[in-house]
């Protein structure tokens, strides 16, 4: 065994191991390979040397060890970018190839010029006795230039500075330091000492200077090469270069100028342009002299960029250097580490450039002062107030909503406060409309995108309270709007003005009804998959939803409860909760099922008992007005938590303790006792809106009849109370009227208990009739003494708000007056005649009130569309009632709104009209004055948009057309003169009708049974409407096919029949029987059957705008079947016939007389309406009523007006698109149509020449076959027969399937006429024309004419080629020639290469 080398081995032992090893003939561990260098080549081949001779390698080789080390890192192997591109071969000479491509190498090194150093000074060391070198002290060396020159890139230390100051101060001391030549050493540093350095103004050329008046390179110099030639031959090679850019054209020079900043690399063309924005080249040989400006030149304009930055004005060039004197303070001796001035880190104490007075119109990035305005960014403001601490463009002053966001992230608790703080003012500003003529686009909807929401959530969960408060405070500012909650609670005393509709985005209605088709799926998976959904994508939709979702309600708790804020903070939380109550029941009931959130607000901020704090530094423990109206708002919600808020939360409590005392004797400011107090009456009136709290009226009865004494009390303009002082006396009013309605319905639910039928009735409230008829003595006073204050200007406002709560309190009273047992009606029509004569009548001819009728229709929400549009500002996710900018100043909702006044007093003469029907005459005045008449025109023309900011104020405005229109119908038989005006106030219901908001149903269907369908109020029936109508017929009467019947035997039919249209509309509309029943209950007043203050989503009207359409919509969807042809007549619902003659006949009297109720429906929709009577059944249009109203509004649609405003691109409502329907109509006219003409004109007419011609290639292509029973005759036809032939048709395929129709003999004329007429005008116009078209078009022309001149069909053959122009009254409909005119002749000479003349008289001889 052979012995291991050891570490102790001399070389003699190492010989001799190797000896042994290699006796032994053991194979080796590692096998010895010669390897050939790869940079040799092969061996042997090419280098004139044998292997034998080559220098041998050995090379060790071990098994599964690679070739070349790894990267420690991973990287990607390097590859060469000029290695693919190089080709070698095998035998190739490398010197060869080295001669042949590097040409340049020799070209370079024949020219090389040695430097000259002849003239260099050789510097010696200074003779020294020490050692070495003395060591100094940087306080010993004193500063030649404070901070860096306007060259120095980057910063440089302190040491580094001292060190190139001793440098200078070293060369400045030898004998040849005066020199003016610079060391290429000192780099940067020299520019540092220039004596006449200074920022630098427009230069002659580019990259050019001018030292002592002479024009020398900025980057050429001449260093190196001897002194006598060095600058003369750097002048001579810039002149050069001048002279060439002189000659060149500017475009050239500025392709030129592309071509090298695309090819030079990026750094070096910076350098270049660095040499230039430093001022005079560190390494010229002249200082810097002062510079003229000269002008501009074709080299100046080279780059634009520089250009700008150059010349954009004094402020765009870098400031001098920092010195002491510019420091605000002085520095002294004794301060530590101050002895010396450091400039980079005191360049941010000077003074910030002034803002760039631009004259552009570039939008610029918006920024905010810290009260949320906007600051114009050429104002230039003191830097004192914090408006520049942004790294952003420094000179400008104000923060960027960018800058904003940042800093509420910020570790700085006083930088997080204050962004939200800005944040919250512009917030509010934005929803004012401030920014909307100054900011591009919506803040609003910015802030929202980039993650407000969830900006506000996250910093509500922060640790500082002065965060929580600025947070809270601009979430406030987000979702609250001060113009909302004016608006509302000013029309809390209006005609039924305690409902309103819940703020639910309009589009969350769209995706819920995405689910709607699912009948397999249940209630609680729609609930889940909506708990399933990110918070994101629900914040998107409906912010409120998504704060909820994101656990809001308990954060608000945790603050009131625990972190106590101060009163600010305090109001904002609650303000919040008003907000999130009013979004929607559901909302409202997360708010009470809280856990301790309705506690910890009863507890702490309306407590029975309290001690006084003047001024209140801390709200906990003293009554807050917010709070007893977010109880108010909670009871809106709905009887249920109205009873939990009075029951259970201490709410009964509450009214007592507030309203039993007087306002003024409260330990309260006088402001906040008259709020509180306000707020109290208002939630009462809530409670007895839904019978509940009665006993309180009882118990409290004598402070309200005291209450009541003091109503009509003057108060001076100048007081500010008065406000609040009108609004407790309104809401007061509001209370006793809503007791009064609950009073009145006593009786009939102690009837309903006493029976067995109802098993589900209400108990009776504990309030009789008996408790109410105090009330009317002391409020009629009242009124009379408003009505007294009315000539007074400065309480004139006032004294009409007060006058609508009385008027609808005395409306309220004889609305249920005469439904109690104890009603007397003589006394009772004493007192309204009593009541007329001392108090209506003078009323209404005040001069006041002529006033308010003629600011009715400038204040108008449906005549003024525009004062309730939606902001710029409005967000979908976030809806408000709010209009742009703010509410006008002649608003409904504004305090001088006549809305309130009008609708309270219309109110109560429609309740004593109907109880005394002799005095119903005396009010006439009120409908007959001139403004009353204009402002109902300007209604019914009015095309109103339904929108969040305009359903509330719409809803107000309907209930006073609707009681306008209640007393027209009282008048009507009263009044000649109202009823002359019938047709205006008909009109004015049907314009009403279709614009009703949810909750109004109860109105829908009392217009329906009263007004719509009463003959009284279509006077054309009886004063010569259906004669007119025949004499408009007479001059059709020759051309009328007598399948057309006259026109006005159906109106007369259809008068007669009124009340059955009525009750067949009103079957038809059981389906709102629920809708209609409870808004009953909410305009009659039967408080214990209400359920909700809160109104159904105002997402679109009660009613369609196609509402007379009904019965035939209803029928086809019940019916109809898509294919056709496979319903039988006796398959139809029982009465169909009857209910759609009655809607045909409805219809027919709409169209005749009331056109514009049916103006909102466009004529495409009505032809596709109307097509469902042909889908319903296989015979239904064939019976004789039907064809004749049917034939009847056919022609009132094909009226040419209207047949003009006929689209049928647009899809009509309901449809996905009109060719859909039309489809189902072809198929179903081939299956069961029996060639009846009336059915083919629906077929006809959209194959009008201007309508999409994929509907004429479905009928020649798809459904050829009903050509053969389409026999409509011309003088059938609706329209005019050039509405199909013209203009000529360009579809190539509808050509060719023309005339492939009539070849085949698929379309003849005595099978359909029509389209016969229509198909030879197209072909003989498309044969014959001779306007230039594509190769394509031009051959498939000649080839149609070849094809029709070797017809064998010679009827056919000389129809297209004789055919003169079309004629509707001619027996063949159209005319023809005797002969191939000249043109003609020559056109088939061409086309079929005949002799000259042989063309005309082929025509001439084929003539029959």
């Amino acid at each position: 065994m052979l012995r291991r080398p050891k570490s102790g081995d001399s070389e003699a032992d190492l010989l001799r191991d190797q000896e042994q090893f290699l006796a032994s003939g053991v194979p080796p561990a590692v096998t010895v390979v010669r390897r050939a260098d790869k940079r040799r080549g092969e061996p042997g081949i090419g280098d004139g040397e044998s292997p034998d001779t080559d220098e041998i390698r050995d090379v060790v080789t071990i098994a599964d060890l690679p070739d070349e080390i790894p990267s420690l890192t991973p990287t990607p192997s390097k590859k060469s970018r000029f290695k693919a591109n190089r080709v070698r071969f095998v035998d190739a000479d490398p010197e060869a190839e080295l001669d042949r491509c590097d040409t340049h190498v020799t070209a370079v090194l024949s020219k090389i010029v040695e430097r000259d150093t002849s003239t260099v000074p050789v510097s010696i060391p200074p003779f020294t006795s020490a050692a070495f070198p003395r060591v100094f002290h940087r306080s010993e060396v004193e500063d030649k230039g404070k901070g860096p020159g306007p060259g120095t890139r980057g910063k440089k230390s302190i040491f580094a500075q001292k060190i190139a100051a001793q440098k200078a101060k070293e060369r400045s001391l030898t004998s040849y330091g005066n020199s003016e030549a610079h060391c290429p050493s000192l780099g940067a540093q020299g520019s540092d000492n220039l004596p006449g350095v200074s920022m630098m103004t427009e230069s002659p050329h580019l990259g050019s200077e001018v030292h002592g008046g002479k024009e020398m390179s900025r980057l050429v110099s001449g260093q190196g090469l001897s002194q006598q030639d060095g600058s003369s031959e750097a002048q001579k090679i810039h002149e050069e270069n001048q002279a060439k850019l002189r000659s060149l054209p500017q475009s050239e020079v500025l392709e030129m100028q592309k071509t090298l900043l695309t090819q030079l690399d990026p750094r070096l063309v910076d350098f270049v342009r660095s040499q230039k924005s430093q001022g005079p080249s560190k390494v010229t040989s002249a200082p810097a002299q002062s510079e003229q400006p000269g002008d501009k030149t074709a080299s100046e304009t080279l780059d634009p960029l520089e250009e700008d930055m150059e010349h954009d004005g004094p402020d765009s060039l870098p400031p001098p250097p920092i010195t002491v004197q510019d420091l605000p303070f002085q520095p002294k001796k004794e301060w530590l580490h101050m002895n010396k001035l450091e400039p980079e880190k005191l360049e941010w104490m000077r003074d910030q450039p002034a803002p760039r007075k631009r004259s552009t119109r570039k939008a610029m990035q918006a920024r905010f002062d810290f009260d949320g305005a906007l600051i114009p960014p050429t104002e230039d403001l003191p830097t004192h107030l914090g408006l520049h601490h942004h790294g952003d463009e420094p000179e400008l002053a104000g923060y960027s909503l960018q800058e904003l966001f940042l800093l509420c992230r910020s570790q700085v608790v006083q930088q997080r406060s204050l962004a939200l703080t800005t944040l919250a003012h512009i917030i509010a500003k934005a929803r004012a409309g401030d920014f909307a003529c100054s900011v591009r686009g919506s803040v609003l909807s910015t802030l929202l995108d980039a993650g407000l929401v969830f900006l506000l959530r996250f910093a509500l969960d922060d640790s500082v309270e002065g965060v929580m408060a600025a947070a809270v405070h601009a979430l406030r500012s987000l979702l609250v709007s001060p113009e909302d909650e004016e608006s509302l609670d000013s029309t809390f005393s209006w005609y039924l003005g305690m409902s309103a509709f819940p703020l639910l985005p309009f589009s969350q209605e769209e995706e819920d009804e995405e689910d709607v088709d699912l009948e397999d799926t249940p209630k609680e998976t729609a609930k889940k998959k909506e708990e399933e959904k990110p918070d994101h994508d629900v914040a998107q939709a409906d912010i409120v939803k998504g704060l909820l979702k994101m656990k809001l309600l308990p954060r608000l708790r945790y603050i009131l409860e625990v972190v106590r804020p101060p009163p600010r903070t305090v109001l904002h939380v609650l303000e919040i909760l008003i907000r999130i109550a009013r979004h929607s029941p559901a909302s409202a009931t997360q708010v009470l099922e809280c856990p301790r959130l309705m506690e910890t607000v009863m507890s702490h901020f309306l407590p029975c008992s309290w001690t006084p704090h003047d001024p209140p530094t801390c709200l906990h423990g003293l009554p807050v007005p917010a709070a007893m109206k977010l109880l108010r708002v909670l009871a809106g919600a709905g009887r249920h938590a109205c009873a939990r808020l009075l029951n259970n939360l201490g709410g009964r409590e509450r009214l007592s303790r507030f309203v039993a005392v007087e306002p003024c004797e409260l330990p309260l400011a006088p402001g906040e006792a008259l709020r509180i107090a306000t707020e109290a009456l208002r939630l009462w009136a809530v409670a007895t809106g839904y019978g509940q709290a009665c006993d309180l009226y009882r118990d409290l009865y004598p402070i309200l009849v005291k209450a009541l004494q003091s109503v009509p009390r003057a108060w001076p303009p100048t007081d500010p109370l008065w406000p609040l002082e009108l609004q407790r006396a309104q809401a007061l009013v509001t209370l006793l009227t809503h007791v009064t309605h609950t009073a009145g319905c006593h009786q009939e639910l102690q009837a309903a208990l006493a029976s067995s039928e109802e098993s589900e009735c209400p108990p009776p409230p504990v309030v009789d009739w008996s408790h109410v008829t105090g009330l009317q003595r002391p409020l009629l006073a009242s009124l009379k003494g408003c009505i007294k204050t009315l000539g007074d200007p400065s309480q004139r406002e006032s004294s009409v708000s007060l006058l609508a709560s009385l008027l609808l309190y005395l409306g309220t009273y004889y609305s249920q007056l005469h439904l109690q047992n104890s009603f007397r009606p003589v006394e009772c029509l004493q007192e309204l005649e009593a009541l007329a004569s001392d108090v209506l009548l003078p009323l209404l001819s005040h001069q006041a009130v002529r006033g308010l009728i003629d600011r009715l229709r400038s204040c108008s929400a449906l005549c003024n569309p525009l004062s309730c549009c939606p902001s710029t500002e409005a967000v979908a996710s976030l809806p408000r009632f709010g209009s742009s900018g703010g509410r006008p100043a002649l608003s409904l909702a504004s305090s001088s709104s006549p809305l309130p006044f009008f609708t309270a007093l219309c109110y109560l003469l429609e309740a004593v009209t109907r109880i005394h029907k002799g005095i119903v005459h005396k009010f006439s005045s009120l409908l007959l004055s001139d403004l009353m008449s204009g402002y109902l025109r300007a209604c019914c023309e009015a095309s109103p948009t339904l929108t969040p900011s305009s359903a509330w104020l719409l809803r107000h405005e309907h209930h006073l057309l609707y009681l306008l229109l209640k007393l027209a119908h009282r008048l009507m038989p009263a009044s000649p003169e109202v009823a002359k005006q019938a047709s205006l106030y008909h009109q004015a219901a049907l314009s009403l009708l279709p614009r009703l908001l949810p909750g109004s149903e109860h109105m829908a269907h009392d217009l329906f049974s009263s007004i719509i369908f009463n003959s009284d109020f279509m006077p054309e029936g009886r004063c010569g409407g259906p004669e007119a109508a025949d004499l408009s017929d007479l001059q059709l009467k020759e051309g009328c096919c007598p399948s057309q019947p006259p026109l006005g035997p159906l109106l007369r039919d259809a008068c007669a029949h009124l009340p059955s249209l009525r009750g067949c509309y009103l079957t038809h509309l059981a389906y709102m029987e629920p809708a209609v029943l409870r808004s009953r209950d909410l305009h009659l007043g039967r408080t214990p059957y209400v359920y909700s203050c809160f109104l159904s989503e105002a997402s679109g009207p009660a009613l369609p705008a196609d509402w007379p359409f009904l019965p035939l919509v209803s029928l086809y969807e019940r019916v109809g079947v898509p294919g056709g042809g496979d319903v039988r007549v006796e398959s139809l619902p029982p009465a169909s016939l009857e209910s759609v003659t009655h809607c045909l006949q409805w219809l027919l009297l709409l169209e005749s007389w009331r056109e514009s109720s049916l103006a909102a429906v466009l004529p495409a929709a009505k032809l596709a309406r109307l097509s469902c009577l042909f889908l319903c059944s296989s015979d239904l249009f064939l019976e004789r009523p039907v064809q004749r109203l049917t034939w009847a509004l056919l022609r009132t649609l094909c009226h040419p007006r209207r047949v003009a405003a006929l689209d049928l691109a647009v899809p009509p409502p309901g449809l996905a698109s009109f060719h859909d329907l039309y489809s189902a109509l072809l198929s179903q006219f081939e299956a069961v149509s029996f060639g009846d003409p009336l059915f083919g004109c629906f077929i006809l007419l959209p194959l009008q020449r201007r309508f999409s011609a994929t509907m004429r290639l479905a009928v020649f292509g798809e459904h050829v076959g009903l050509l053969r029973s389409l026999g409509v005759q011309l003088q059938q036809l609706p329209v005019p027969l050039e509405a199909f032939t013209s203009p000529p048709e360009d579809s190539l395929p509808l050509l060719q399937l023309y005339f492939r129709s009539l070849v085949t003999g698929a379309l003849r004329r005595s099978w359909c006429p029509v389209l016969y007429v229509v198909a030879l005008v197209h072909l003989n116009s498309f044969i014959f024309s001779q306007e230039p078209v594509s190769q394509e078009v031009e051959a498939a022309r000649q080839s149609l004419l070849r094809k029709t001149y070797y017809l064998t069909d010679e009827v056919l053959k000389n129809h297209l080629l004789l055919f003169k122009l079309p004629s509707q009254q001619d027996e063949l409909g159209f005319q023809m020639y005797d002969c191939l005119p000249p043109t003609r002749a020559r056109r088939l000479e061409s086309v079929l290469g005949m002799g000259k003349g042989e063309g005309a008289h082929q025509g001439c001889d084929s003539v029959p």
